[in-house]
């Protein structure tokens, strides 16, 4: 556990905790090896824990001694949800929180470094997120890293929140037709249960009602291996007969609860369109550009389209963990001073060897914007594959191992 400041640039000021965990192989706890910095993938998810942490930790600890961070304001790094930020008023969290992006957490980074190797550089593995942190990093203070390696987390350089979200919807669509051809009989079930929805005001066991919007973003797992079939075998059971009437079953209800939830993330919800500021506002971005994709209303199109990583701000009064900070959500949408995250000038003249695979049926980094930083980044190797989807590191040994082999020169 390490104290750091909120703000970077105010040393002396407020501070709070931050965790990481040293994972060493077995047999190598003696052993002299070199240090891997792992940031997951999210904004505002902790990081992965040794048990779970998937394919990719058994192949790293054959080279290195691996740091997990808790990324600021998530596990245990002074977490953030509506119980910590209790009794701030909405400007106050909103200020607070504008210190949880990938600037602040590269410093963070930074200091703990300094603190366990000196001087030393140190190698860094992105997944998702953790790719646009690195991207930051090499912005910031590429001479803390001896090399980086990527998975899935290329970002574009300059795209303001409204290209995002409109190269978003389309993949959305895409991978909401390939649902549908797995499982064809779901149209109909889908379909039945937005009318439902909308017929009846239904509530999870949690108490909290669910609306037909809220049900279309369980697309937003749609990017990983098995979540199609997760989709599928809940929609199976989504009715039951009670007192003569089909009504929405409990196994539905609270599987669909445990995937739209966001009591245990809620900073993916507040910071996911921030993450892409620079100079901007985002001014809830995913929500004014959806009115140029009508296929996704479901009283006018007769396909039920899932949304993927997108928030709105009706969310902010239908998930119970995010009614609270609706009015903080509000003044981090409409924030314009958001800085600058990537330098494209240091980064064209980057020196620091760079590996990142690129996944082209990716749902939630656009191929195209992928594919246009790998140009624009100096010593970085692209590997574009359909191979894996955006899992592939936690699901596929060979992920790590191509990455490894890529950004040592040995491929």
């Amino acid at each position: 556990m390490l104290e750091v400041p909120l703000d970077h640039a105010d040393p002396a000021g407020p501070r709070i905790s931050l965790f990481a965990r040293e994972v060493v192989g077995r047999g190598n706890a003696e052993e002299d090896l070199p240090w891997l910095l792992f940031l997951q993938g999210g904004p505002g998810c902790p990081a992965d824990r040794p048990s779970a942490a998937g394919a990719w930790l058994s192949q790293a600890l054959r080279h290195y001694r691996v740091l997990l961070l808790d990324q600021r304001g998530t596990g245990r790094s002074s977490p953030v949800n509506r119980q910590s930020l209790a009794g701030r008023p909405d400007a106050e969290a909103a200020a607070y929180l504008r210190h949880f992006r990938a600037d602040a957490i590269v410093r963070d980074a930074e200091l703990v470094r300094r603190q366990l190797l000196g001087d030393r550089p140190w190698s860094l593995l992105g997944q998702s997120f953790g790719g646009f942190c690195a991207m930051t990093y090499l912005s910031l203070a590429p001479e803390g890293l001896a090399e980086v390696m990527i998975a899935g987390g290329l970002p574009s350089l300059t795209a303001h929140p409204d290209q995002v979200y409109r190269a978003a919807y389309p993949r959305a669509l895409a991978h909401t037709e390939r649902f549908y051809a797995r499982y064809p009989g779901d149209r109909k079930i889908a379909r039945q249960v937005v009318d439902h929805l909308d017929d009846t005001e239904t509530r999870m066991p949690s108490g909290e009602r669910l609306s037909a919007e809220r049900f279309q973003m369980m697309g937003t797992s749609f990017g990983h291996d098995g979540s199609f079939d997760l989709l599928h075998h809940l929609l199976e059971q989504a009715f039951i007969t009670s007192r003569g009437e089909p009504v929405l079953s409990d196994t539905f209800l609270r599987g669909v609860d445990g995937v739209l939830s966001m009591a245990d993330r809620p900073l993916y919800a507040l910071l996911h369109e921030a993450i892409y500021c620079q100079d901007a506002a985002s001014a809830w971005s995913a929500q004014r550009t959806l009115a140029e994709f009508g296929e996704f209303d479901p009283r006018r199109h007769a396909e039920v389209n899932f949304t993927s990583e997108m928030f709105y701000p009706w969310l902010f009064e239908q998930d119970p963990a995010l009614r609270p900070l609706r009015g903080c959500a509000d003044l981090l949408a409409a924030y314009d001073g958001w800085p600058r995250l990537y330098d494209p000038d240091r980064l064209a003249g980057n020196t620091v060897p760079v590996a990142a695979v690129v996944y082209a049926d990716d749902l939630y980094v656009d191929f195209d914007q992928s594919r246009a930083t790998t140009g624009q980044v100096g010593n970085l190797r692209p590997w574009i594959t359909n191979e894996y989807r955006h899992n592939g590191l936690a699901a596929r040994p060979a992920v790590f191992d191509r990455l490894h082999a890529m950004v040592r020169g040995e491929v």
